[in-house]
Order: structure tokens, then sequence, then C-alpha cells
């Protein structure tokens, strides 16, 4: 709790310093999806730079996910909303019926778009509705909000919200009801990614703190990545193209707490912000 204070402290410093100093949301997606996902996610927030993180609903972790996250109320949270489940060797299900968007076995299928790694098993590619996508959504939105009151905003895991217009505009009008902000369409940001080559920790950490010194003054980024830790569990996380899953996303947590990116963010004036703090809710 109180390096997540300190974390906020470092950002209105700068803003009050440099109130065109450039915004910068530093995002980890994906907790829920394994035991060690939580626990470097919540350790990127208490201990790293990390401003706000997204949460899967119907992923097997979610339970403990929110017991964490009750714990420390000050970490801004999202709905990560998802209608896939990746990787081969742990599945989940939809909340509801949701016919048009199961698998042969009854769980999400694994890919969104078309993947010739995955014939057949991409959302696109069967006959999926606009009625089971709402309806998955709205429970996955309203299970949050039960279990996590200050839910700020949702997002989309592997850009599921933006399969067409239609996808589109229905999660814009579920956010509107929720009142909750929608990724970079309530108040639209710029994305911000690696500068370089970004395989090992050390790479990550250099370009990231490369992509650092190119924000411009009074605007507003957000970066994304997925943090992790390199054990037993995430090494048997995978899918095909994926393979080196604990290592890479290791390097994500090492950057997210890394005393080099904190030391960048401060000599820059980078105001380090949180989805909640973008504007009034919807």
């Amino acid at each position: 709790m109180k390096k997540v204070l300190l974390l906020l402290f470092w950002a209105f410093q700068s803003w009050a310093q440099n109130p065109q100093a450039p915004r910068l949301i530093v995002r980890g997606d994906d907790m829920g999806y394994s035991h060690s996902g939580n626990l470097a996610l919540m350790q990127s927030s208490l201990q790293g730079i990390q401003s706000s993180i997204e949460v899967i609903v119907p992923s097997p972790w979610f339970p403990e996910a929110v017991q964490m996250l009750q714990v420390h109320p000050s970490i801004d949270v999202g709905i990560h909303l998802a209608i896939t489940s990746e990787w081969d060797k742990v599945k989940w299900r939809p909340l509801t019926e949701a016919k048009s968007l199961r698998d042969p076995d009854g769980y999400f299928f694994p890919m969104v778009y078309a993947n010739k790694d995955y014939p057949g098993l991409a959302i696109i590619e069967n006959k999926f509705t606009l009625a089971d996508i709402e309806a998955e959504f709205r429970a996955q939105i309203e299970l949050a909000i039960k279990k996590i009151p200050r839910i700020s905003h949702i997002s989309s895991h592997m850009g599921c919200s933006r399969i067409n217009e239609e996808v589109i505009e229905m999660t814009k009008k579920l956010a509107k009801e929720y009142h909750l902000i929608y990724d970079n369409t309530t108040y639209p940001f710029e994305r911000a990614t690696y500068a370089g080559p970004s395989q090992t920790s050390a790479q990550k950490i250099a370009s990231f703190i490369q992509m650092l010194r190119k924000l411009q003054a009074g605007k507003t980024y957000c970066f994304v990545d997925h943090p992790g830790l390199d054990d037993a569990e995430l090494k048997a996380v995978s899918h095909i193209g994926y393979e080196g899953v604990a290592a890479d996303r290791q390097g994500v947590t090492d950057v997210f707490t890394s005393q080099q990116v904190k030391a960048a963010i401060r000599e820059l004036g980078i105001q380090v912000i949180a989805y909640r703090d973008l504007g009034p809710k919807p």
C-alpha cells in the first residue's frame, strides 16, 4: 500500500511541476489466468510502476484475484472482457450458455481471428451471435462489479470487443450503462510500445526507457503488457507460436519493477496515471 501511494505521489509531483508532462497508464493484463500471473501483477503494482490491472472474470484464478485486490483497494482495476481461452493446458468457459462462443468441448474458442495453428477454432470462423457476446460481456461486468465494486473501466482480451462495428457499439453501450470507461474510446489516448528489441529482461528495460524518452508533452499514452513469473507453473502455460511464456512475462515484471525505469520516469517528469484518472465516469 505504501509503495502504491509513493507512486501516486511521484505522479502528483510531476504534474504539479509540469502540468503538460506526458501522462502514461502502465497496464498489466490477464489477472486470473494463473497463480503466477496474479502474484506478478500484484508485485508490479505494489513494488513497481504498474498503475492499472485488468482482470479476466471467467478465468480459473479469478477468485484469488478478487481476494488479492480486496486487500489493496488503492489499485485501479479494469474488466478484461474475454471470450477466448487460448492456452493449450489451461482453459475457461463462458459464464453464460453462449453456445455460439464454445468450442466442441464447451470451452471458449482459443482464438478471435483465424490462426493456421488452430484451424476452425477462431470466433470469426464460427457463427457467433451478437446476443451471445452481449450476454457474456454483461455477465462478466456484473460479476466483476459484484466482487470488485471499484471497477473503473473495461478493456478486451485479444481485441475481442472489436471484432466488428456491431460489437464495438454494443460494448460502448454496456460501458455507458454500467458507468465504466471503455478502453481508448471514452477518453482516447495513444498506445506506447517497446522502442527496440524486447526478447530478454535487459532488452525490455532498455527498450521501455527508450520509449519513455519519446513520449511527448501534453499527450496521454497507455503501455500494455503481461507480467508473470518464470516458474514451474508458467513454464507449463503456452499455445502454438508462444512457447516461452514464463521467461517473456518475467521480463515484463522485471521492467515494471525496475529501479532504472523508475529513475527514468522521475528524470523525465512523466506522470504515471490510472484509467480512473482520465476523467469522470461516463
